[in-house]
């Protein structure tokens, strides 16, 4: 499967942006879709993944109540509703799929290319 992500950029702190994650080449909605996040110097890390029916959703607890994914199977899209941004949010923003309910990165198989979400304070 491949993914493109999309809809990041420069937003001051207490902003929102919306992450949009296309897929294409397999059954999207045999896929568990995850987000992930990559600050410069530091280890990419699991922020928020969606099952298969768009159901179950697991967050980080650094973004918990401020984050929210969801998927659209019609459309092959995961998105990440992202409010009240903090500075420390800034990092490349990375969708990805795995056929495991996890929060773990390396069972995810595919990954999209990145996006870039930059929160000035």
């Amino acid at each position: 499967v491949q993914l493109q992500a999309s809809g990041g950029g420069l937003v001051q702190a207490g902003g929102s942006l919306r992450l949009s994650c296309a897929a294409s080449g397999h059954t999207f909605s045999s896929y568990v879709m995850g987000w992930f996040r990559q600050a410069p110097g530091k280890e990419r890390e699991f922020v928020a993944r969606v099952t298969w029916s768009g159901v179950s959703t697991y967050y980080a607890d650094s973004v918990k109540g401020r984050f929210t994914i969801s998927r659209d199977n019609a459309k092959n899209t995961v998105y990440l509703q992202m409010n009240s941004l903090k500075p420390e949010d800034t990092a490349v923003y990375y969708c990805a799929a795995g056929v495991r309910d996890t929060m773990v990165v390396t069972a995810f198989n595919y990954w999209g290319q990145g996006t870039q979400v930059t929160v000035s304070s």
